[in-house]
């Protein structure tokens, strides 16, 4: 895949088609970093071949892990003969600083070697991302760690982690998957309060008691885990990701299109269908697939006292904030006004000023809240040039340029690339009009 690359996207075109979702995104770095927990065979299916996941794959190769590739979205990881020194190494702190997700490779390798290091992880701008979670809960496991500021890296160790009562201060998913995979080998009963239990959540939940783990709560904020020697193999595989579900919800209703989304674990969405309904997009359910109906317009739903809607983001089962752009971009052509309250990031509705240029009826009130005054399709978005500052925000100028008239240039798609695999030949073969530069 290219390291930055630009798209040039003809707009304007109705789609029409089957799509399958992706592997989900954020349960592979939680289920490849688990991989570390054992010297066993762990075979993944359904991983998505996307940047952000093959980082990581090439972070536990380096560390002496067998990736063996059986296929595009199949992976079988053995984490047998791990060499603890190359943490230390250029490469590996080059390469972990590039993806957030390396953060939970900390637990794994604590439990199995009794120290890790890492450098201070990097990932989307989209605010202020505090590691603070991550090292409080593992501190009270008994994790002893110091912070290297000429080297900018966290040193990790510990003689054997046991468990506690550990209350985490933030809702955080990677924060609790990383004390979650401290807990399951810890000596003792931990008990986490106040835990995220996002479907990715629930899903490493479950393999680890698949590798022999004793986890009690999953799917609530309150996990009990009762402490083992060791853990075996297992095969695990992964959800569809809800957040490409969303983004083809929203491409298909800006676009008029008619598109059914195959296979999406519906019981597993929680609140998003319902969300989009809310801006007027008329979902039918098939089993388990999605159509999205083409419609000449859509009307934004108020509240049952008459109040404009408002929909913000918030630790699931609420609306998940890497969402939240998608749904804005949606409503830019509903009929009708919507309140967007990005209440967990503080930089994430900055790109509404590219919006903006391309016509859209968009008041940025603060750096959490933006109004969008529905168009109503009585005047189409016009292409422009822009540049991807994150994963999704990249896709939310994706669909707009679809559905802009015109042509537009999308800058620096390799953000994009980091969380969805080949958008756009997936996205031509329903007949967008994208070229690859």
């Amino acid at each position: 895949m290219t390291t930055n690359g630009t798209f040039i996207v003809e707009g304007g075109h109705q789609l029409s088609g089957q799509i399958i979702p992706q592997g989900a995104k954020n349960e592979a770095l939680q289920i490849l970093s688990a991989t570390l927990l054992t010297e066993e065979p762990v075979l993944v299916q359904n991983l998505p071949d996307i940047e952000d996941v093959n980082k990581l794959l090439s972070l536990l190769n380096g560390l002496g892990a067998e990736v063996e590739r059986i296929d595009r979205q199949t992976v079988r990881v053995t984490a047998a003969n791990i060499d603890l020194d190359y943490v230390l190494s250029a490469d590996y702190v080059r390469d972990a600083q590039r993806i957030r997700g390396s953060v939970m490779l900390i637990a794994p390798l604590l439990n199995r070697y009794g120290r890790a290091s890492l450098p201070k992880p990097g990932g989307d701008k989209i605010g202020r991302r505090r590691l603070d979670t991550h090292l409080l809960g593992l501190q009270a496991l008994g994790a002893n760690f110091n912070f290297d500021s000429e080297r900018n890296i966290y040193a990790f160790e510990t003689e054997r982690l046991k468990g506690t009562f550990i209350h985490m201060e933030e809702i955080s998913v990677t924060g609790t998957a990383n004390v979650l995979m401290a807990a399951v080998l810890a000596e003792g009963e931990t008990i986490i309060y106040n835990a995220a239990c996002e479907p990715y959540l629930q899903q490493l939940s479950h393999m680890l008691n698949s590798m022999g783990a004793r986890i009690e709560g999953i799917g609530s904020n309150l996990l009990k885990v009762q402490g083992v020697d060791r853990l075996s193999g297992c095969t695990h595989r992964m959800l569809p990701d809800m957040i490409e579900i969303g983004s083809f919800i929203g491409l298909a209703a800006i676009t008029q299109s008619d598109i059914t989304i195959k296979d999406v674990r519906l019981d597993m969405l929680g609140v998003i269908p319902r969300t989009f309904e809310k801006l007027g997009i008329q979902l039918e359910y098939q089993g388990d697939d999605i159509r999205v109906v083409p419609q000449d317009n859509y009307e934004v739903q108020n509240f049952l006292d008459g109040g404009i809607l408002t929909i913000y983001d918030a630790p699931w089962p609420g609306f998940t904030p890497d969402l939240m752009s998608i749904a804005l971009v949606t409503a830019i052509q509903a009929r009708g006004s919507v309140l967007f309250h990005q209440k967990m990031f503080e930089s994430r509705l900055f790109f509404v000023d590219k919006l903006i240029d391309m016509g859209a009826q968009i008041i940025l009130c603060d750096p959490h809240r933006a109004t969008v005054i529905g168009l109503d399709r009585r005047t189409p978005l016009r292409g422009i040039r822009m540049t991807s500052p994150d994963i999704r925000a990249g896709v939310s100028l994706l669909i707009a340029a679809l559905s802009a008239e015109g042509t537009s240039r999308i800058d620096n798609i390799y953000q994009i690339d980091r969380g969805y695999q080949n958008i756009d030949t997936r996205l031509r073969a329903l007949g967008a009009q994208i070229v690859r530069e």
